[in-house]
């Protein structure tokens, strides 16, 4: 099983979009059953569900999010996870420092495709913001599927 987690503030906005993007791009793969996904915040407050206008940009791609909680990151989470993919480059230095020993698999999501930039948080804003969010969101899912996967596989120490 490869585990990967996505990580944002508060686990309403960015993160929940990018898990139920990442669903669907697996699900779309031969090794889908391979994969655990999920989200978290940094910041998060327990059982929060996502902004209306995440559900609404996910609903627009025939994806549900309404089932969403928001959970905070927590040390006995990120243990289980093979990779830790953040939305800025704060929370991964924020995870990084707070938990050193998992370091090495926490990852700007931007990273897997040969950048460092941080995904702008859409919070309060227009529907259409969200939807830009969510498209770049699924490009660098989808760009960078091969390297989340390498990565994921050397974290987990297993190969597929």
């Amino acid at each position: 099983m490869l585990k990967v987690l996505f990580v944002c503030t508060a686990n309403i906005c960015r993160s929940p979009m990018a898990e139920a993007l990442f669903k669907n791009i697996v699900a779309e793969e031969i090794d889908s059953k391979v994969w655990e996904v999920e989200s978290a915040g940094t910041w998060a407050v327990t059982g929060i569900p996502a902004a209306k206008n995440s559900r609404l940009a996910m609903y627009n791609r025939g994806l549900d999010i309404e089932d969403h909680r928001s959970q905070p990151v927590n040390g006995n989470m990120l243990n289980t996870f093979d990779l830790i993919l953040t939305m800025e480059q704060r929370h991964k230095e924020i995870l990084s420092i707070e938990f050193p020993e998992i370091s090495n698999r926490i990852y700007v999501l931007t990273e897997m495709v040969g950048n460092s930039y941080d995904i702008w948080d859409p919070i309060g804003a227009s529907l259409d913001e969200f939807n830009n969010t969510a498209d770049e969101l699924e490009n660098i899912l989808t760009q960078g599927y091969g390297n989340i996967q390498r990565i994921a596989v050397e974290g987990s120490g297993n190969k597929l």
